[in-house]
C-alpha cells in the first residue's frame, strides 16, 4: 500500500471521520486553521488521492464527491506494521522498550497494554 504525505492523511482522516462520501468544499472548510490552503489546492490533493487509489470520485450534477477506498484500520495497520518493521526490526517489543526509554511512554500507558492484552487473551 501506497504512504500517505501529512497533508494526504490529513484529509483522508476528515474523509473517514465524515463517514460517507464528501466534497472538496467540506475538506478545505475543516482544514482551516491546520493549513491554508485555496480550494484548488485541496481539489488537487483529492485527485492525486484518487489516482493512487485511496478515493473515488463520483459525479453528482456540477459537484464531486469523494468516498474512500481504503478503510481507516487497514491503513493505519499497514502503515504501523510498516513503522515497527523499518525503525524497530519488526520487533513490537523494541518499539514498546524505545518509547519507554525515551520516556515517550509511562506506567500509565503500559498499564493500559497490560490491560488490552489481557483482555485479548480473555477472548
Amino acid at each position: 500500500m501506497k504512504r500517505l504525505g501529512d497533508a494526504e492523511l490529513e484529509i483522508m482522516l476528515y474523509i473517514w471521520e465524515a463517514g460517507g462520501p464528501v466534497q472538496s468544499t467540506y475538506i478545505h472548510h475543516r482544514m482551516r486553521g491546520s493549513r491554508d490552503w485555496a480550494l484548488p489546492a485541496v481539489v488537487t490533493a483529492m485527485n492525486r488521492l484518487v489516482e493512487k487509489g485511496f478515493l473515488s470520485c463520483e459525479k453528482r450534477g456540477r459537484s464531486n464527491w469523494y468516498s474512500p477506498l481504503v478503510a481507516e484500520g487497514e491503513y493505519k495497520a499497514a502503515e504501523g506494521r510498516g513503522m515497527i518493521d523499518r525503525l524497530y526490526g519488526s520487533s513490537f517489543t523494541g518499539m514498546v522498550a524505545s518509547l519507554y526509554d525515551g520516556r515517550a511512554i509511562g506506567e500509565d500507558d503500559l498499564a493500559e497494554l497490560r490491560r488490552y492484552l489481557d483482555e485479548l487473551e480473555g477472548k
